[in-house]
């Protein structure tokens, strides 16, 4: 049977893709001499916020996320950030191949919440495998399963995540909101005659502002 080792080397933006990508390079060491023909990687890549520190601006960003920072002991739980399946081919010794992770922005999701609010310093995660290996040793083929145990610890930093949304998004985030919204924006935007979105935003914002006192 096949014994592997899986270790993430280093995570890259995709510079020229259609949507936000990030490119977890991938090590993949088999032990015993085996040919391996191919695997069929299944990756599953969880974040652990309990793994880093916060500081004051950064806790008050995650407010939505995990409350009080003084529950932050036991709201830290570890998310979900992506599940995606790779085709590795065949090799013998070691390999490296990308991992492509698709990522979002929407500050609706709890993944962009995290990393909008993230002001430097790196992301822990940790990466799970499973999938279907496909060996060969001497003129004997056989298939096993990727044991669930298999897993790889990596620490993102922020900065990689700025460079990718700075490429595809230069200074900008996204947010959801109803059409009804948009339309009443609209509306407010050309009663003001207000140039553009942010103008809107921070002519509505002095507007709470001064109404709050």
């Amino acid at each position: 049977m096949p014994d592997l080792a899986f270790e993430c080397l280093d995570v890259r933006p995709e510079q020229y893709g259609t949507s936000p990508t990030l490119l977890f390079r991938l090590q993949i060491a088999e032990t015993t001499a085996a040919s391996i023909h191919a695997i069929a990687l299944r990756v599953q890549i969880r974040i652990e916020p309990q793994r880093r520190r916060y500081d004051a601006h950064e806790s008050e960003l995650l407010a939505s996320l995990f409350g009080d920072p003084s529950r932050f002991g036991d709201t830290l739980k570890p998310m979900q950030f992506a599940a995606v399946s790779v085709m590795v081919p065949s090799f013998t010794g070691s390999i490296e191949v990308d991992v492509p992770v698709p990522c979002s922005y929407d500050l609706e999701v709890a993944t962009g919440k995290y990393f909008h609010a993230l002001a430097d310093g790196v992301v822990p995660m940790v990466m799970l495998f499973s999938g279907t290996v496909f060996a060969k040793n001497g003129d004997k083929f056989w298939v096993s399963q990727v044991p669930w145990h298999q897993e790889a610890n990596y620490r993102l930093p922020i900065a990689v995540w700025r460079e990718l949304m700075d490429t595809y998004f230069p200074n900008q985030a996204w947010v959801r909101v109803h059409r009804e919204t948009i339309d009443a924006l609209l509306r407010f935007k050309a009663e003001h005659a207000l140039p553009t979105w942010d103008a809107a935003f921070a002519a509505l914002l002095a507007k709470a502002k001064e109404a709050t006192g």
